[in-house]
């Protein structure tokens, strides 16, 4: 007899373990009410359940409301999120060594600084111990949060020719031959420069 009331308890636990949030409640609930008197201790010690889960399984049931869960804010907090000053010195070391995207297209940074040579600047320069800093492969995922990409910093080289350039000097020519020879034409040459984008680059550099 009692083989089988473990067999019983065994399989409640395993249908609980297969559901999930509000449904998983309600049935902590009905389990409770039928088998333990509706008191969530006893669902804890017979179950293994958390009586704070059962107590609002069976304030849900008896309400007919549902508590709203929050999974989001069960994740691990991210560490500079959790110390802003160590993002704030981290930006500090990373900035000056940084260049914004060539075309604009996006807010993303590209820097030249490895993770590991962020974390040793942090020590060195920063203060910053062991036991205070990341390892090496969180730092990546943490510079990759705060938008910085690693990347060999180029030069940006200047459009040489569009593909407008033939058809502009061909009109140039055009009209060339038709009023060169017209003493009352006045012919003007303007130099000017092909639009390009603006923006930050590294060592304070502007395109």
């Amino acid at each position: 007899m009692e083989t089988s009331i473990q067999q019983y308890e065994s399989l409640i636990r395993s249908a609980a373990q297969r559901l999930k949030g509000h449904q998983r409640r309600l049935f902590q609930a009905e389990v409770t009410n039928a088998l333990c008197g509706g008191s969530p201790r006893v669902a804890e010690r017979r179950f293994g359940w958390g009586r704070d889960s059962v107590q609002k399984g069976l304030h849900e049931a008896d309400s007919g409301l549902r508590c709203v869960e929050n999974f989001a804010a069960k994740g691990a907090v991210a560490c500079e999120e959790k110390d802003p000053q160590l993002a704030a010195d981290i930006r500090a070391l990373v900035e000056p060594h940084t260049q914004a995207d060539p075309e604009l297209k996006s807010s993303r940074r590209y820097t030249n600084l490895s993770a590991k040579e962020v974390l040793q600047a942090l020590k060195n320069q920063k203060g910053y111990s062991d036991e205070l800093l990341p390892k090496e492969r969180t730092m990546r995922d943490v510079l990759n949060r705060m938008g910085y990409r690693l990347k060999r910093i180029q030069k940006a080289k200047p459009l040489k020719k569009t593909k407008d350039t033939d058809a502009i000097f061909a009109n140039v020519a055009a009209a060339r031959e038709r009023y060169g020879n017209d003493p009352e034409a006045l012919e003007i040459s303007i130099d000017t420069k092909a639009k390009v984008y603006e923006g930050d680059y590294s060592r304070g550099g502007k395109m």
